[in-house]
């Protein structure tokens, strides 16, 4: 590893901070228009993305330059040093188009296959979740003098496990995860649906959930929030003890790991 984990952590900081600070500063009143689409019609592009993507990228080509990057919105440079910036510009696309506040500018730096750094903003309330690797993870709510270190709670019984999740664009996909999900609520203490995947990874950084189990991620949904959570001392698996990807990405307390992969595989995901 040749680039500084901290060095990076304070250049995603610094640049998410900026990205969420310039979307709530233009976001217009009302429902924001759909400019394009993706894997499905209901999978939204905003002009709002794309420029908050290029906002990033460019800030970062400022900071570091010679670094690559990929983007959610088609951004693909490899770049010279080695350090790749994973950038979702917005994290909970259809919930910013609705004005629900639950979406998030998330930012990472990977080294090979290795996330160095991250930083999640919460485009709202403006929290931020940051870490860097070997070094813990952090939230800062706006105003605070220093950031709090996030470390999980003790873990419950697995039938009082509050779960996170998520659904796929695709319908057929998205049907199967329905039928997944009803079996899985009858076996923990209930389901939550926020709508973007890097705040339910910070969730179960910070305590407010004890797991988050989706399919369909993509490296920029899981890279910046996946290092928060471990860095707080959180599990992130995969299926079947594979690596955490697009098949599945499960997130949860060390000591409920076991039972609910088993639980969550049980059920269909």
């Amino acid at each position: 590893m040749s680039a500084d984990p901290l060095a990076l952590r304070d250049v995603a900081v610094t640049v998410a901070r900026e990205a969420a600070g310039w979307l709530r500063a233009h976001r217009p009143a009302g429902r924001v228009p759909v400019s394009a689409t993706k894997s499905s019609p209901t999978d939204p592009v905003t002009a709002f993305d794309t420029a908050v993507q290029r906002l990033l990228s460019d800030r970062l080509r400022v900071l570091r330059p010679g670094d690559g990057f990929i983007g959610e919105e088609g951004l693909d440079e490899p770049g010279e040093s080695g350090v790749v910036w994973v950038l979702d510009p917005i994290d909970g696309t259809v919930n910013f188009m609705y004005g629900l506040p639950a979406h998030a500018v998330s930012v990472a730096a990977q080294e090979g296959a290795t996330v160095l750094a991250g930083c999640v903003v919460d485009v709202v309330s403006g929290e931020e979740f940051a870490a860097a690797l070997g070094h813990g993870a952090t939230s800062r709510r706006p105003n605070a003098v220093e950031p709090v270190r996030l470390q999980v709670p003790p873990a419950p019984h697995l039938g009082q496990a509050l779960v996170a999740t998520g659904f796929s664009y695709d319908l057929d996909t998205r049907m199967r995860q329905a039928s997944a999900v009803g079996a899985l609520l009858a076996e923990v203490r209930d389901i939550r649906r926020f709508g973007a995947a890097s705040l339910d990874l910070c969730a179960v950084a910070c305590g407010r959930v004890d797991a988050y189990v989706e399919e369909g991620l993509q490296p920029w949904d899981l890279a910046a929030g996946r290092l928060v959570a471990e860095e707080a001392g959180a599990v992130v698996t995969g299926a079947a003890g594979q690596p955490p990807g697009e098949r599945l990405v499960l997130v949860t307390l060390p000591a409920l790991l076991t039972p609910l992969l088993e639980l969550v595989e049980r059920c269909g995901f």
